[in-house]
């Protein structure tokens, strides 16, 4: 214990204090050696009038959505509001995206995203959508890479922590998430209020897997694996000859509740769990699964009608491994696991255990062996548990401390990242050499090579993501940005490329070849495809329709002007509604609006697109509406004028664009009622004419009023 100790003492504090500790193992050497000292600048250098080779789409880690960055060049392309309020578009803010960020806990404004998935065809990218994971508030959501928008969120229940996500199959059947803290089950008829030191007995984790369409990408919870109370880090499909399983790492096997810092490393190994998917339909299939309530947000934006509603669900299908005695098993794998990863072929897992030594690869076809031949070490919780050294190819001997995640490259190569000697380490997943090793500046997590995780790799770099910048980058304060590097692994050596910043704290990130998404990206909405409720297809078209203290604005933005721009007749309370359609049909040319005293963020308008931003008058005077994103040398000149008037001073509803204004009609005074005779019987009243129409908007959808 005492060497484990203190080998845990030196993992702590080279990964508080990073370059700053005398540890051997933490701080590269040769800093300026390991960079290239020519050409560097020429292999990342993207002419005006380029594009880059690769989408690096990149987790936003604490900032809840996701960016994405050109490769090789760095930089940012676009960030992609996903789990978090963004004020920049107005996502979470207008009434058409409120319903996204909906969950059984209500309306949430933020939460902490740490893994992409891209989806794949036959073990390939094929360019279509990303996953992207909340921690949190264990969530999934799907990213449209037409649009770069996204489309889908799902909530997992029966389950706290969502780290282990969103990862799929290679033909994305199936994307998934695991439970990061085993808490106890709260679904209808359960008891969730036991005491937190009746950890081993009361507390449970879930794998949760998630059924995707494969022409809409359409999410759907299939079924949930009850599993014993363990944390879950991260994890990998098979592939190839391992199609059909699914590899997940997983720690604290000792159930600690308490410390885990100490509690949870005691073991000398933990556990990778392998779970029969297939299997698991097969049962599911058959009826086998258990029922259970549980409630969970569906969230669904429509590229048609511009509008995201949210859908409560209940139904749960759980698969117990305790009964179900073929769907799930555990190998043994040193130690405190983090990554786990399949290699292109499919028959090589990878373990990496954050406080091992080595990297032990797991052979599938042993795997399968040692099930046949029942091949094992004891039970944990009814659940089997593989003889290590039945299932063992081998071990990477001395790769460096601390390794995490694992990627591979177009020629056999394995990448491992090593948090503790901050380095990457490149090693031959057959001989389980390692070939070579760079430094990285400083702590590098996860690592990422284009399709890396496929079956068929992209090789020609890997991107370190570093936890510890120091003296990267010009200082900011007691925070410093966080920190990419861009290496080079087209030849026999790595080498340093470039540093670049990134936003928020990236996990992970996946690559993919633009050419496998470019030609396909959205340029413009077809105004005639539009089917908002309140879409407003013509200036001639635009109006104000008060309907009691609420007011509908159906407003045009063109370049460079609003339709009306003129508004008069709005009294202090009227909840105002401005339905915005950008009439534009041109590439990169958005609207934004606002009005001065906004509660809410701005809209920003796409081209064909309409949205809506609700305003309380709140005072009386003249208010100014404005657009907010350049679309023209006149683009100052977009404004417009609200007046709010007191009830008293009966200012009519009008407005105007020009020399052209509309009042609106006053509803006529209904007709008093005929006198009734004094009936025998007591008789409803007669119900009074109905007053003069007055033009109404579309019916309302969810989300927006």
């Amino acid at each position: 214990m005492k060497t484990r100790g203190s080998f845990v003492h030196s993992v702590v504090l080279c990964a508080a204090f990073g370059a700053s500790m005398t540890f051997t193992g933490c701080k590269p050497k040769n800093l300026v050696a390991t960079a290239q000292t020519g050409g560097a600048a020429e292999k990342v250098y993207v002419a005006p009038g380029k594009h880059d080779e690769f989408y690096s789409i990149v987790s936003g880690g604490f900032s809840g959505n996701v960016s994405v960055y050109g490769l090789p060049s760095g930089r940012l392309l676009r960030q992609i509001p996903v789990f978090s309020q963004f004020p920049e578009c107005g996502w979470g803010y207008s009434e058409e995206t409120k319903p996204m960020l909906n969950t059984s806990h209500g309306m949430l404004p933020w939460d902490d995203s740490h893994h992409i998935s891209l989806s794949m065809t036959k073990g390939e990218q094929d360019g279509r959508w990303a996953f992207i994971n909340s921690n949190n508030t264990t969530r999934i959501a799907r990213i449209s890479l037409k649009t770069f928008r996204t489309e889908e969120i799902i909530e997992l229940p029966n389950s706290a922590g969502n780290h282990s996500s969103p990862f799929i199959t290679q033909d994305t059947e199936y994307v998934v998430g695991s439970t990061r803290f085993a808490v106890p089950l709260s679904y209808e008829g359960a008891n969730p209020d036991v005491p937190i030191d009746s950890f081993k007995e009361n507390f449970k984790s879930t794998i949760s897997f998630v059924k995707v369409a494969p022409d809409t990408g359409r999410l759907n919870l299939a079924f949930q694996v009850l599993m014993p109370g363990m944390d879950f880090d991260l994890a990998r499909a098979g592939k190839g000859k391992s199609h059909g399983w699914f590899f997940f790492s997983c720690y604290n096997s000792e159930q600690a509740h308490t410390l885990l810092e100490v509690n949870a490393s005691q073991k000398d190994k933990d556990y990778i769990t392998c779970v029969n998917w297939k299997k698991c339909e097969e049962y599911v299939a058959a009826g086998k699964g258990k029922k259970v309530k549980s409630k969970y947000a569906h969230n669904v934006y429509d590229d048609h009608t511009h509008t995201g509603t949210s859908t409560m669900l209940e139904d749960v299908t759980m698969l117990d491994p305790k009964e179900l005695k073929d769907i799930v098993y555990l190998m043994p794998c040193p130690k405190s696991p983090h990554g786990c990863d399949t290699d292109p072929t499919g028959n090589y897992i990878v373990g990496s255990g954050k406080l091992a030594a080595v990297i032990p690869v797991f052979s599938f076809d042993k795997v399968q062996a040692a099930i046949a031949g029942k091949k094992y070490d004891g039970d944990f919780h009814g659940i089997p548990v593989l003889k290590y050294e039945e299932v063992l190819h081998g071990e990477v001997k001395k790769p460096g401390l601390g390794p995490l995640h694992t990627e591979f490259d177009d020629k056999g190569f394995a990448y491992t990242s090593m948090f503790v000697s901050s380095e990457i380490v490149k090693w031959d997943p057959k001989t389980l050499q390692v070939v070579d090793r760079i430094p990285t500046y400083y702590s590098v997590g996860h690592l990422s090579v284009p399709g890396g995780s496929t079956m068929k790799p992209h090789g020609k770099y890997v991107v370190a993501y570093n936890k510890i910048t120091k003296d990267r980058y010009l200082p900011t304060g007691p925070e410093l940005t966080q920190s990419a590097q861009l290496i080079d692994i087209s030849g026999e050596k790595m080498k340093l490329l470039l540093d670049f910043p990134t936003v928020g704290e990236p996990h992970y990130a996946d690559a993919i070849p633009a050419s496998l998404v470019a030609p396909n990206s959205l340029k413009f909405y077809p105004i005639e495809e539009n089917k908002h409720p309140h879409a407003t297809k013509s200036e001639n078209d635009s109006r104000v329709v008060r309907e009691g203290t609420k007011v509908h604005v159906y407003l045009t933005a063109m370049r460079s002007h609003f339709s009306p721009d003129l508004i008069e007749g709005i009294q202090p309370g009227d909840e105002v509604y401005f339905h915005v359609t950008n009439l534009e049909q041109d590439w990169d040319v958005p609207h934004g609006f606002v009005i001065k005293g906004s509660k809410a963020a701005e809209l920003l308008i796409m081209p064909g697109e309409t949205q809506t931003l609700k305003w309380v008058a709140d005072r009386v005077g003249v208010i100014p509406f404005y657009c907010t994103d350049f679309c023209s040398a006149l683009h100052q000149e977009m404004q417009g004028y609200l007046r709010v008037s007191p009830p008293e001073a009966k200012v009519p509803l009008k407005w105007g664009l020009g020399d052209k204004i509309t009042t609106a009609k006053a509803a006529a005074p209904a007709p008093a009622p005929a006198p009734t005779p004094a009936p025998a019987a007591p008789a409803p009243a007669p119900t009074p004419a109905p007053a003069a129409p007055v033009p109404a908007p579309a019916p309302a959808k969810p989300g927006v009023p």
